[in-house]
């Protein structure tokens, strides 16, 4: 079993948005995947309430994600994506202990790039080397690349894909859904869908993303 902790010291950053969608995606393309969610707000476990289907998502202290993540393994998880809480802290600590994977969402923002440092700390702290995933970014914008690049001076890992500041993500979980389920085939989707990609990828899962997801455009999806 893989596990995958999204993590951020900033609110509003898009940590439950990357880890439904992640969850969704991998599952669809045949990754059994369960969420914990540790954040207080429950914004995930209140997402999974509104569904009828999988995959489950479990809202619980992260003291107790050493037990969660067990009976996941015993249950046939694949995949356990974390969702936490907005602080950098001795919770937040945990997820990342526990992750094969680290993200770190971040909007392409002056205020939200500072943020992320104390986040990166507690990732080194952890000893797990962390990719930050831009989020919420203006479709049409220089502050993409200029984030990007002042993160790679850093020393920071930034993830390929970009997630825009699309409709479909905000609609989609209003009823429990994501945007591969909202609108397939759509941009908001084919983001999500790349981002799966990578993570299975680096975590050493086989997901048939190709095969589970066939845009309406027709178009490829990169992955």
């Amino acid at each position: 079993m893989r596990v995958i902790s999204v993590i951020s010291q900033k609110g509003g950053a898009g940590k439950t948005t990357i880890a439904v969608h992640i969850a969704v995606a991998a599952m669809v393309a045949g990754v059994r995947t369960a969420v914990i969610d540790l954040d207080p707000q429950t914004s995930a476990r209140r997402w999974g309430d509104k569904r009828d289907r999988d995959p489950e998502v479990i809202s619980d202290h992260a003291e107790r994600l050493s037990q969660l993540l067990a009976a996941a393994g015993q249950n046939g998880a694949d995949l356990v994506v974390i969702d936490t809480a907005p602080n950098a802290d001795r919770a937040t600590l945990i997820a990342a202990r526990a992750a094969e994977l680290i993200l770190i969402p971040c909007r392409p923002a002056a205020f939200d790039l500072d943020a992320i440092e104390a986040t990166r700390e507690l990732a080194d702290i952890a000893r797990k080397v962390p990719y930050i995933v831009l989020s919420a970014a203006p479709v049409r914008s220089n502050l993409v690349g200029e984030a990007r690049q002042g993160l790679t001076a850093k020393g920071a890992l930034v993830a390929p894909v970009v997630l825009h500041n699309r409709v479909a993500f905000s609609h989609a979980v209003i009823d429990g859904r994501t945007a591969t389920e909202y609108e397939p085939g759509g941009k908001a989707a084919q983001e999500a869908i790349a981002l799966t990609a990578r993570a299975c990828r680096h975590v050493g899962l086989q997901a048939n993303l190709h095969d589970a997801f066939t845009p309406a455009s027709g178009e490829p999806v990169h992955v």
